[in-house]
């Protein structure tokens, strides 16, 4: 599995410095629509309920990224720095935009779903380059693997805010002085944004497909472990600190889908992971992470949803 591994941090993926920057704009489209749904008045539910955000913060910010660190570092040899790097760059995202959707397929808790979401966002700006730095230098200064960590946080912080900070900025302000106007165009906004993405990363894949089809079975057991962990520990979590069963599955999911999106944008920009870095395995975690979440949660959901909630 190693040796193939090694193979697959070599493999060169086709993706142009054009398919680059329609992939950034679709990204911040993206959460320039997710932008819309957020309102001052959501980050009030904090401090009226703040138990329940704030362990949701925990999973997301702290163990989550932890719990991706201590999965690789303890795989030692049967895994790469590509495959180290993908999970690690996966926890450290903020939740997906999807997550919201699907809590309410798992009858969860709707206005805790939206604030975390709200304030998972805001705080990714910060929070995502500082773990992804913080836990890929303590990986390779830990791991078996000589290869120096070369990557600037200021390049993965300033991408960040370009594709989170200003759309979510630039939402808000709209939404704030214009919530008429943005009530009759948020809906067709944000089916825009899904499909335009969906089509890029489609295409993205074809031109790929072979690459892909040969390793997935490789990747399959990482996310499984990754995606699992994430969807378990929060869920225990949640029940150990008392948190009603609505509450559980919201922080569960929330914490188990994450922005593979701008996962993707950070991955394919070559100021951040340059060719000579040699870690192809990072970008296959990635894309088939944003495909698996989707598939697990969603079954999830409607498991969830058919089962009492007390």
């Amino acid at each position: 599995m190693h040796e193939a591994l090694l193979q697959l941090d070599s493999v060169r993926l086709n993706f142009t410095t054009s398919g680059l920057h329609i992939l950034n704009i679709a990204v911040g489209f993206l959460m320039f629509s997710v932008a819309l749904d957020i309102k001052w008045e959501q980050f009030k539910h904090i401090f009226k309920a703040p138990k329940a955000a704030i362990v949701g913060l925990i999973c997301q910010f702290l163990l989550l990224p932890l719990f991706a660190f201590l999965f690789v570092w303890l795989a030692g040899g049967w895994i790469t720095p590509g495959v180290a790097f993908g999970a690690i760059l996966i926890a450290a995202c903020p939740g997906g935009n999807a997550s919201n959707f699907i809590n309410d397929l798992a009858k969860g808790n709707t206005a805790l779903a939206v604030t975390l979401s709200a304030i998972g966002t805001m705080m990714a700006i910060v929070m995502t380059p500082f773990n992804f730095q913080f836990y890929g230098s303590l990986y390779m200064k830990h791991s078996q693997f000589n290869v120096p960590l070369e990557i600037d946080p200021l390049d993965i912080t300033k991408t960040v805010l370009i594709l989170l900070g200003i759309p979510i900025v630039l939402g808000m302000f709209i939404t704030y002085k214009y919530p008429n106007f943005v009530a009759k165009i948020k809906k067709p906004i944000k089916i825009t944004s899904l499909i335009i993405f969906v089509a890029v990363v489609v295409l993205s894949f074809q031109n790929n497909y072979y690459i892909f089809i040969e390793y997935i079975h490789l990747m399959f057991i990482i996310v499984l472990v990754l995606n699992g962990g994430a969807l378990l520990f929060s869920y225990w979590l949640s029940r150990a600190c008392k948190l009603g069963i609505k509450d559980c599955r919201t922080l569960s999911i929330e914490t188990g889908i994450q922005n593979s999106a701008l996962a993707l944008a950070l991955i394919f920009n070559p100021k951040i992971f340059p060719p000579h870095l040699q870690m192809g395995a990072i970008a296959f975690i990635a894309a088939w992470f944003a495909v698996w979440q989707m598939v697990v949660c969603t079954g999830l959901a409607f498991y969830w949803r058919k089962r009492p909630r007390n």
